[in-house]
């Protein structure tokens, strides 16, 4: 079954501007958030869909803004968490008079398959996010409004989703779950009266807009010829916020449940320096480059001196991608690869490596190499993330407890006797994991308004007891 963790975007001119330039900006703008294939959508017209990056269709953008044009767009980049990378699975998806895309997860989209036809999608070659748009458009045409029938689909959908949509009567529409797993945004371009929806703010200040708010949990936007309304189709107060969007997901320029990612990493190194105030440390190094703010905290508040001790190869074909987010476990390799230590700055040094989580341990196992080989007399590596041993379900690409580094296949293990397991299989001479609460403070949201299931293993807040699967099932390789 295909799911998603991705970035979505929805514009509106009210002045009748062209704004798919500007939803090709934003985007390239939510890059970090998918890799694998992007799209966009206007009325009545079916999808274009694209393999790769956004930039890698440069040459075919004054001839997609033309043939194109519209003054209402939806976009979207993939990131899949399950299925195959496929121009097929690439979004936004085509329903009747609807088009959708999605961010997030539908956790029970089996149950959910089984009111729209279920015989007829089966995993590996279905998607959530098309299971859930016939869903959906099946329910405006028996309640005939889009609220009404997200009121009823939230009731039968268990997960995270973040969703935009456009019809073919000229309208943008864009819903956020009701705990708010995954980040939306709301902002305004005030000299072309365009309102934008997107994942993060980061794609809002790439077309020059301001950002108005966050969406809110349980909140239906439309935007259309009567300029913006918004209704609830949710009053659940819990909330649910992805933990792992402030560590690693989000741009760090962007601003996520009031508090800039940036400062919030910066933070979460301050608060990790305390945590493991390693004294005899000559030096703290980030991994690139989500790592940087959080190391450059920890530095500050440890009184150590920071560098860049690795650097990402630019200039070849996978050295600006991000690892964690690529679906092949040989194209993360090929990534860390291009990870270059600076002997000069880490030779003879004890060096502190901050990174922003630790998953499967390739990446980890493939730099301490590295810096061994570079001559560093010892190396402490401190992860601002708290280990994860769960799979996730609300949009994360960690279907599979075989994969994860902590893994301790049926063995019996506390806390210290993971992370000793871990250490040693990458290969540090320490190793350190954040906590929930130590994170949770740090950001400055209440730990229970966060999402911390991939560590605790609670699925209360999904609303799920799930069945745990090997990721050649999750994901069809």
């Amino acid at each position: 079954m295909v799911k998603e963790n991705c970035g979505v975007v929805g514009i509106f001119s009210l002045s009748g501007t062209n704004v798919v330039p500007m939803v090709i900006d934003a985007l390239r703008a939510l890059q970090h958030r998918g890799q694998e294939a992007w799209g966009l959508a206007i009325p009545n017209k079916p999808p274009l869909k694209r393999l790769g990056l956004v930039s890698g269709a440069s040459s075919e953008f004054k001839k997609i803004t033309e043939e194109y044009a519209s003054s209402a767009v939806i976009g979207h980049v993939r990131y899949s968490t399950m299925g195959r990378s496929s121009l097929e699975n690439a979004q936004p998806l085509k329903v009747k008079d609807l088009c959708i895309a999605h961010n997030g997860t539908i956790a029970n989209v089996q149950e959910l398959s089984n009111l729209v036809g279920g015989c007829s999608f089966t995993p590996q070659n279905a998607s959530d996010t098309l299971v859930a748009a016939q869903r959906l458009v099946a329910l405006i045409s028996e309640n005939g409004q889009m609220g009404k029938a997200l009121s009823i689909l939230k009731n039968e959908m268990v997960g995270s989703y973040c969703f935009t949509f456009i019809s073919d009567d000229n309208s943008v529409y864009a819903a956020r779950d009701p705990k708010g797993f995954r980040p939306m945004v709301l902002g305004h371009k005030e000299s072309d009266d365009t309102y934008i929806v997107a994942s993060e703010s980061s794609a809002v200040s790439a077309v020059g807009a301001k950002l108005e708010r966050n969406v809110n949990p349980g909140e239906l936007i439309k935007l259309s010829k009567n300029g913006l309304e918004t209704e609830r189709f949710s009053d659940d107060p819990a909330r649910a916020h992805c933990s792992f969007e402030f560590t690693y997901f989000a741009h760090p320029s962007s601003n996520m449940e009031g508090t800039n990612i940036y400062v919030a990493r910066k933070n979460i190194g301050r608060f990790l320096a305390k945590k493991f105030p390693i004294n005899d440390a000559d030096l703290v190094i980030p991994v690139p480059d989500s790592a940087r703010p959080a190391a450059l905290g920890y530095a500050q508040e440890l009184g150590v001196s920071f560098d860049e001790g690795l650097l990402k190869d630019r200039y070849s074909k996978k050295g600006p991608l991000r690892s964690f987010i690529e679906p092949h476990q040989s194209d993360r390799i090929e990534i860390n690869r291009w990870i270059i230590p600076i002997r000069e700055i880490i030779e003879g040094k004890h060096v502190v490596v901050i990174d922003d989580s630790l998953v499967r341990g390739t990446s980890s196992k493939a730099i301490i190499k590295a810096l061994r080989r570079a001559g560093a007399r010892k190396i402490s590596m401190v992860i601002t993330y708290p280990p994860i041993k769960f799979p996730c379900y609300a949009g994360i690409d960690f279907p599979s407890q075989e994969e994860l580094a902590t893994f301790s296949n049926g063995k019996e293990m506390n806390q210290e006797q993971i992370t000793e397991m871990v250490r040693q299989s990458i290969g540090a001479d320490f190793l350190g994991y954040n906590d929930a609460e130590n994170l949770a403070n740090a950001v400055g949201i209440p730990k229970d308004s966060m999402c911390f299931t991939c560590s605790s293993g609670n699925y209360e807040s999904l609303g799920i007891t799930p069945e745990f699967r090997s990721r050649e099932e999750m994901k069809g390789e």
